[in-house]
């Protein structure tokens, strides 16, 4: 693949920490997991499919996919992620960068932005993604990408107790005004961008992706103390994804959760890049 992106220095020390690749896996960033598989499971077409995961990572939802049955090709621009996810059976990874893929035009069944969104603060680089990954995809094809909540940082930091702290709530009222969160130490993040949930339908329009739809992942439940209570427990797990998915597109609930998926289908008629 072509030449990755300059990551800020903030965002790159950050993924080489390696607490992404642990995040999704256990303790509460296990319904995030979850819930991103019940949404994509209903939305791409059944395997062997190719799926383009663009910001994959180290492969945690590649790994799943490629167990799935689909066939996997990841992009990423953190070179350690590139080397761990090329060890994943079923998948491909290089690097690259989202606003610039080298994929053929209309040659993945569906392309999956599950991180690029956060770490573009400039819309247009955000539109220009999205347009990457609409001219990758077949028509008809599905374009998915992954955001994070506006209030998601207020809500965390106010369930951790660090909001406490005035300079960390400074950082966290900033974010929720507009969407920019810039790195602190009492984050617990680095540099990004946070969506407001009508945000993403004008991106994607505007990325010739008309028609999208919104999914709240978590919803309100990541905010609950008791949340690796039910998440440990199969039977209250069960009603608790039963209940998230039956939320995932109320308006009213939108806003509230910590991350959201919005995808669409590519149109079928012929668009120029």
């Amino acid at each position: 693949m072509g030449k990755p992106p300059e990551l800020a220095p903030e965002i790159l020390e950050y993924y080489l920490g390696g607490g992404e690749d642990t995040r999704l896996r256990s303790g509460r960033g296990r319904l995030e997991l979850w819930r991103t598989q019940d949404v994509l499971r209903r939305l791409l077409p059944p395997p062997p499919a190719r799926v383009l995961d663009v910001g994959g990572g180290t492969g945690v939802h590649a790994e799943w996919l490629a167990a799935d049955g689909y066939a996997v090709d990841l992009v990423d621009p953190v070179p350690a992620h590139v080397e761990r996810a090329s060890g994943l059976p079923g998948v491909t990874a290089a690097l690259g960068d989202a606003r610039a893929l080298d994929a053929a035009d209309a040659t993945a069944d569906a392309v999956l932005l599950l991180g690029p969104l956060y770490h573009l603060p400039d819309r247009a680089d955000r539109v220009r993604a999205l347009a990457e990954a609409r001219r990758a995809v077949r028509p008809g094809g599905v374009v998915a990408a992954a955001t994070i909540s506006r209030w998601a940082a207020v809500h965390d930091l106010v369930r951790k107790g660090a909001y406490a702290d005035e300079a960390v709530r400074r950082v966290a009222d900033d974010v929720a005004g507009d969407g920019l969160l810039r790195s602190h130490p009492g984050s617990g993040f680095t540099t990004a961008y946070f969506h407001h949930p009508d945000e993403t339908l004008g991106e994607f329009a505007d990325a010739g992706l008309p028609g999208a739809r919104r999914y709240a992942l978590e919803g309100v439940f990541a905010w609950y103390e008791a949340l690796d209570t039910w998440l440990d427990d199969p039977e209250r797990r069960t009603a608790l994804l039963n209940a998230a998915r039956r939320a995932e597109g109320d308006p009213t609930l939108l806003g509230a959760t910590g991350h959201m998926i919005t995808a669409a289908l590519a149109p079928r008629e012929t668009l120029t890049s």
